[in-house]
């Protein structure tokens, strides 16, 4: 896959392995996700750190990666917003995030299967991908 920019190609290999991590957990130890989810219930502290460091992650991609030129550079920089927005909502109004959350672990292994085929998805993108312009 063509793309304008070579961070485009190594934030899609990073974020890929992410979600490649993620899905195995899931599928490994789904009572593990919803026992996080439980104990985000159970501590307003964790859900603020846990919003700030995604709202300092979003707002770090989204300063770096806001390139709208190509697919891949699409999905990259949108990653960066919905991590901007999930971080102001963890901080600004968790309570919706937070039952969403909860709920969905009763699906935990089919979301842990769509994240781990996504994440082999985005990585050969970013892997075999072919940067025009390194910006």
């Amino acid at each position: 896959m063509d793309t304008i920019s070579v961070l485009t190609l190594r934030l899609a290999e990073i974020f890929g392995l992410y979600m490649i991590v993620i899905g195995i957990g899931g599928l490994a130890s789904p009572p593990r996700w919803r026992a996080v989810m439980d104990d985000l219930n159970r501590s307003p502290g964790l859900v603020v750190a846990l919003g700030f460091a995604v709202f300092a992650v979003g707002g770090t991609l989204v300063l770096i990666h806001s390139i709208w030129t190509d697919p891949l550079a699409v999905i990259v920089s949108l990653i960066g917003y919905v991590a901007l927005i999930e971080g102001a909502m963890l901080l600004a109004v968790p309570g919706p995030l937070i039952r969403i959350g909860h709920w969905s672990t009763g699906f935990i292994r089919v979301w842990a299967g769509i994240a781990l085929i996504l994440g082999i998805l985005l990585f050969l993108a970013g892997l075999n991908g072919r940067a025009t312009i390194s910006v």
